[in-house]
């Protein structure tokens, strides 16, 4: 048996263990009960973007975005849809640039919808623009 991974509640921020042959089971967290994946983007901000980036050992995927972006409110299904189609594997999460300024500003967020991928808290990849689902779903897996 290999190593478990380390999970990030949605809900609650928890970190879970969960072992790696456990991921697609619907997996619980240990301590809010709540299911560890949704297939919905978890909301980041200010309190909470630390600890989903550098505490899962999944790759994070965050879409940097805004309300009054055309764009953004454009993808926002097709991010919703992604999240269904890359979870377990990965997290999705959206990061309101208004409400957290200074995580935009740390990150050089310049162009809203922005991707950015991280692994181990760590940018790895990152791509500017709004796209459809398909081409989040592949983009996210060939920089992960």
């Amino acid at each position: 048996m290999s190593d478990s991974q380390h999970i990030v509640c949605p809900h609650c921020a928890a970190v879970n263990r969960v072992p790696p042959e456990k991921l697609g089971a619907q997996p619980v967290c240990g301590k809010c009960k709540q299911a560890l994946f949704t297939a919905h983007p978890v909301e980041l901000n200010d309190g909470n973007f630390i600890q989903h980036i550098t505490r899962n050992d999944i790759p994070v995927l965050v879409d940097f975005w805004a309300p009054w972006c055309g764009p953004c409110r454009m993808m926002a299904p097709a991010f919703e849809q992604a999240a269904g189609m890359l979870e377990p594997q990965m997290r999705l999460a959206k990061l309101n640039t208004e409400q957290a300024q200074q995580i935009a500003a740390q990150y050089n967020i310049r162009s809203i919808p922005t991707l950015a991928l991280f692994r181990n808290g760590r940018e790895v990849a990152r791509q500017a623009g709004a796209m459809d689902a398909g081409g989040i779903v592949r983009w996210a897996r060939s920089a992960s």
